[in-house]
């Protein structure tokens, strides 16, 4: 199956061009013209990798950087027009994987972007024991206990248990939360999340109206309590 790559810039000539030349490497592109669509593009088609550039109109490339790390960890490499290293370093620190400078060739492009595709693809395996806080999970036996005190969850909450202590501290969304239990087939009833955490903190919290560990972060979704 072909990969999905998001490429963002205000230039509608540069989409156009990068499009076609990825689209015959093999790969299916979708576009935006800012950073406010582009978000919206990402959260339905779910990128592999973003072709982002820095500066455009409505929201740009930092902003645009800064919300979508707290939503997903796909793949980032900047277009850029500017040649100050600052620049180029504080998209790196923001998430980004790697930057291409304007103008660039199509062919150094297509390179950079298998580059790092192969490189978010050789991400480590998954622990069988995930350990938070006082919590431990066992996939294999899918066995949890807080404390000494063992858990009995649904697959449901058990398999969203799993995606927080695979990430402590980092936010999801409603959406990609769903997406990760039940797959495109249940988009469109995210609130339907909110019922699945409020069962785990049943199960998992002393105190379920003041969480301990699954905080609610406001405008974005949930998170595993780091500390």
């Amino acid at each position: 199956m072909s990969k999905t790559i998001l490429v963002v810039d205000d230039k509608k000539e540069l989409r156009a061009m990068v499009q076609a030349y990825l689209d015959q490497e093999g790969f299916h592109v979708v576009t935006a013209g800012d950073g406010q669509e582009a978000l919206y593009v990402a959260r339905h088609e779910k990128p592999d990798l973003i072709l982002l550039d820095l500066m455009m109109p409505q929201m740009g490339g930092y902003e645009f950087l800064r919300v979508y790390s707290r939503e997903a960890d796909t793949p980032i490499i900047i277009l850029t027009a500017r040649l100050d290293e600052g620049d180029k370093v504080l998209g790196l620190e923001l998430g980004a994987d790697d930057y291409v400078t304007k103008p660039f060739s199509m062919r150094e492009l297509a390179a950079r972007v298998r580059a790092v595709l192969r490189r978010a693809s050789k991400a480590p395996a998954d622990p069988e024991v995930l350990r938070a806080r006082d919590i431990v999970l066992d996939r294999g036996t899918r066995l949890v206990t807080v404390g000494e005190r063992p858990v009995d969850l649904t697959p449901s909450e058990f398999d969203l248990l799993t995606v927080f202590l695979s990430a402590p501290g980092r936010a999801f969304s409603r959406s990609e939360l769903l997406d990760r239990l039940q797959g495109d087939a249940f988009e469109g009833h995210e609130r339907t999340i909110d019922v699945h955490i409020r069962n785990l903190r049943t199960k998992i919290e002393s105190n379920p109206s003041q969480p301990r560990y699954v905080e609610t972060v406001y405008g974005v979704g949930y998170r595993f309590a780091a500390e």
